[in-house]
């Protein structure tokens, strides 16, 4: 029987998360650019890898390194090199070719083999689809962009719930401005692209944050967690705890 959560391949983030990712849901990451999004995921694929369990990795933004990879693996060449075997590697380019990625996904998982899922990330190419539909006002298109996204969704909960596979998924952010009535100061809001449907499906949800080269990440959502916040720095190996942010 699979185990109730997986190492998240950082000694602080498991301290943090209780003992890692659990494996019956979908956990976010989302945050900007440069947030570290990534490189989580590539820190879990590592330790994944490492132990000989096989990884689906879907890069939808070229986010994946066998550099990056190697850096925080810290074997030797011939570990490094055997492990990269267990890293199913998917890079769709367009919406359309994240659809036909999931078919393969799913012939995958049938096989019995898979421990961890990734889609890094899952709204990108969603969202120049959406973006090219809002242009032409073609609503009918719209919609049946954001049922693909949800359906994409649903299948990623069903292989988790059924079959204790863990899915992390990644996510844009985009930032608007509202009005602040007592001091009239204009307040930044930071959203998920894919909103509520990205809320829904997600049981854990984890914002990634970098305010001038200081990161922290928030767990926002959890089934036994409190909201609470890490502040971290990267190195070689992936991640460590850092000072008051």
């Amino acid at each position: 029987m699979r185990e109730p959560k997986i190492s998240a391949g950082s000694f602080d983030l498991n301290k943090f998360l209780f003992g890692g990712y659990e494996t019956d849901i979908i956990t976010t990451f989302y945050g900007p650019g440069g947030s570290g999004k990534s490189n989580f995921c590539i820190m879990v694929a590592t330790s994944q890898a490492r132990k000989g369990n096989k990884v689906i990795f879907m890069d939808t933004e070229g986010g994946f390194s066998s550099d990056r990879f190697r850096q925080v693996h810290q074997g030797t060449k011939e570990e490094i090199e055997r492990d990269l075997q267990n890293i199913l590697l998917l890079k769709p380019t367009s919406f359309e070719e994240q659809e036909e990625s999931f078919q393969k996904l799913l012939n995958h998982v049938k096989k019995g083999d898979v421990s961890l899922i990734i889609i890094d990330s899952i709204a990108m190419l969603y969202r120049l689809e959406l973006g090219d539909a809002i242009t032409a006002k073609d609503n009918e298109k719209i919609s049946a962009i954001n049922r693909n996204l949800a359906n994409q969704l649903r299948t990623l909960n069903e292989i988790a719930r059924k079959q204790n596979i863990p899915v992390l998924v990644t996510n844009q952010v985009y930032s608007t401005f509202t009005q602040n009535p007592e001091d009239q100061n204009l307040e930044k809001q930071v959203s998920m692209v894919g909103g509520d449907l990205l809320k829904y499906w997600s049981k854990c949800l984890i914002e990634l944050q970098n305010f001038r080269g200081k990161r922290k990440l928030v767990l926002r959502k959890h089934r036994s967690l409190p909201v609470k916040e890490l502040a971290f720095e990267i190195i070689n190996i992936g991640i460590r705890k850092r000072g008051l942010f």
